[in-house]
């Protein structure tokens, strides 16, 4: 058996989907934000992001979003949102990590805006799942001051025709996310089997 060493990482992504969070804008129009740190419980999804973000401020002003997921192939349109910020000025902390203002990230990106449909802020047309969500709780940890823990319940749910393997059902052999894994871009491996309630 392999021994464990006590370590003490500077970060702590171990493996998780990305997705990238549409929130409304003062002007109406879409800040899109990509992240790594969410989970999903019936139609309760949680959402981790940092404070200093236009993610955050638009949230707490306009508590509707999309929840857009890329699959594999869309890690160089993801990498290319991750040093812009929405937030003018540009944070002084965030300005020392290299990031940048810009305003329409769907361009910088090279992404396609698409009209929600019970929520103002815009979907991605290019994610093969799309989720249209309403905010329901904002919490600050008291032990880590600098990120919100952000409670949605998923309205609608869009996901690509190719994906889809019956009535509301999507097939796990088509779907492939985008997984962050400690800093790194993945998609999913071999399959390796399956819960005993999988249809």
């Amino acid at each position: 058996m392999d021994q464990h060493e006590t370590i003490n990482p500077s970060i702590l992504y171990y493996g998780t989907p990305v997705l990238i969070l549409s929130t409304l804008n003062e002007d109406g129009s879409t800040n899109l934000s990509p992240l790594s740190s969410s989970w999903a419980l019936g139609d309760c999804l949680v959402i981790g992001l940092g404070i200093q973000g236009k993610a955050y401020e638009n949230l707490r002003r306009h508590p509707e979003c999309v929840i857009n997921l890329p699959d594999a192939s869309m890690w160089r349109k993801v990498e290319s949102l991750g040093r812009y910020t929405g937030t003018y000025p540009v944070p002084e902390e965030k300005k020392q990590m290299g990031y940048e203002f810009c305003f329409d990230k769907f361009k910088a990106a090279g992404l396609t805006a698409q009209d929600s449909t019970l929520v103002q802020p815009k979907k991605i047309a290019e994610c093969p799942l799309q989720i249209e969500a309403l905010v329901q709780h904002i919490r600050t940890p008291e032990h880590t001051p600098y990120m919100a823990v952000v409670e949605v319940k998923a309205l609608k749910v869009h996901a690509q025709q190719k994906l889809i393997s019956g009535p509301n059902k999507i097939d796990p052999a088509k779907w492939d996310p985008l997984i962050y894994n400690f800093r790194h871009y993945f998609g999913l491996g071999e399959r390796q089997g399956e819960n005993f309630r999988a249809e």
